[in-house]
């Protein structure tokens, strides 16, 4: 089995929170911005890199929010016969200090936007779900 470490934020300024738009391999939905850690990356400066790279903001990480651990079955994955995914997504609060929203370029995210707490859209991977009860922002 495949594992893989990776670190997001949950970033919300008022009622609104900032998600980035994931697509890959014909398959879509917004998620919270965050990606893999790089081996021996600190997993604080993994998130505020990847905030930066998907959304164009500079952030510091705050609080760990928590540790979800998610097993993605062979069938789910993009590689043939490449088996299941163990999935850790550290998940932490974050906030913006400073910079301009802008969208990714080459990477796995296309798209970064605002989103009202009441109106984050129903296409959105269940990671999202996860971190607005780990932070206690669930509706």
């Amino acid at each position: 089995m495949d594992i893989r470490v990776a670190a997001y934020g949950v970033i919300v300024d008022g009622n609104r929170i900032l998600l980035a738009h994931w697509r890959e391999n014909g398959r879509s939905g917004w998620t919270l911005p965050g990606g893999g850690i790089d081996p021996g990356e600190d997993p604080v400066d993994a998130v505020v890199r990847e905030i930066a790279e998907e959304t164009g903001y500079v952030a510091e990480a705050g609080e760990l929010l928590g540790i979800d651990s998610h097993v993605v079955p062979a069938e789910h994955r993009f590689v043939p016969d490449a088996g299941p995914l163990h999935a850790l997504r550290i998940v932490y609060r974050a906030r913006v200090l400073s910079g301009d929203l802008t969208n990714e370029l080459d990477g796995s995210t296309d798209e970064a936007a605002w989103f009202e707490l009441d109106s984050i859209p129903s296409r959105r991977v269940e990671l999202v779900n996860v971190a607005l009860r780990m932070a206690g922002l669930a509706r």
